[in-house]
């Protein structure tokens, strides 16, 4: 399967290891897309995994609606759900980063009979992140956030040649060069980062609902994210009445599948073989 369709749209996908294996779906943040996950994919595959990899809402070229309401988080589960009955997938363990990471805290809190279990990379669940600008420094590391919420200007900046001040952004936060080159590039391309910055935009548009994830959490934290405090990711063990554990990776960046691709498969397969089918 190389793509998908859900609410008039079409996203791409890449489908992984074999059609019976238990399926894991990845979900990459910003200003990422599926590629982010390269590194991992194959590593779950050789355990016997499906690994499905969307690029999401905003990110695939066919499934670019320019309202911002049509990036609320609502929707953007309701992608992934469809990714997973166009496969044929019942439950599904889910991996996040970023972005991702909030999609995944959704699906889990929201539709806990389709999650397995969640891993959540450089991603706070939502209610911590929020008493987390009281007690931490993450509403100052945040700001960038309001920034993102004025029209057609976060684009022009970011966009301006070929991506470069993005690309710089990227590598000045822990980001190889060679990824970053790629993803800025494309977010350059005309329509590339409209999508993707929309994510931010619709935010204030769905009232916050911070409930419990019940299903076995993993939460993995870099010790050198510039974008998420350590308080944030302690205080999301909190917000899981399921099964969960925190790993911090000392000296690792907010670009954790990208940085450390061998730890984190190491990490996403031990815990999704404590939760067997």
């Amino acid at each position: 399967m190389d793509s998908f369709d859900n609410d008039g749209m079409r996203f791409d996908v890449s489908d992984a290891g074999p059609a019976d294996g238990r399926p894991v779906v990845l979900l990459h943040g910003f200003p990422n897309d599926r590629t982010a996950w390269d590194a991992v994919t194959p590593g779950l595959v050789a355990t016997g995994c499906r690994v499905l990899a969307p690029d999401q809402r905003g990110y695939s070229p066919g499934a670019r609606p320019s309202r911002r309401r049509d990036y609320r988080m609502s929707r953007l589960a309701g992608d992934v759900l469809a990714l997973a009955d166009r496969a044929g997938v019942d439950r599904f363990d889910v991996v996040g980063h970023d972005w991702g990471g909030v999609v995944a805290h959704h699906l889990a809190a929201n539709h806990p009979h389709r999650v397995r279990t969640v891993t959540a990379v450089s991603a706070p669940h939502p209610g911590a992140w929020l008493r987390s600008l009281a007690r931490s420094t993450q509403a100052l590391r945040s700001t960038y956030m309001v920034f993102f919420q004025l029209p057609t200007l976060p684009e022009r900046l970011l966009g301006a040649g070929s991506g470069a001040r993005l690309r710089r952004m990227l590598v000045r936060t822990g980001l190889a060069a060679d990824h970053a080159r790629r993803y800025a590039a494309r977010a350059a391309r005309p329509g590339g980062l409209t999508g993707p910055l929309n994510w931010y935009r619709a935010a204030p548009l769905e009232p916050l609902r911070a409930r419990p994830v019940p299903v076995p959490t993993l939460l993995v934290h870099g010790g050198r994210d510039r974008f998420i405090t350590s308080t944030a990711a302690e205080l999301s063990r909190r917000w899981v009445s399921g099964p969960c554990r925190l790993e911090t990776l000392d000296g690792v960046s907010h670009w954790i599948p990208e940085q450390e691709p061998a730890t984190l498969t190491a990490l996403v397969t031990t815990h999704m073989q404590a939760t067997p089918v």
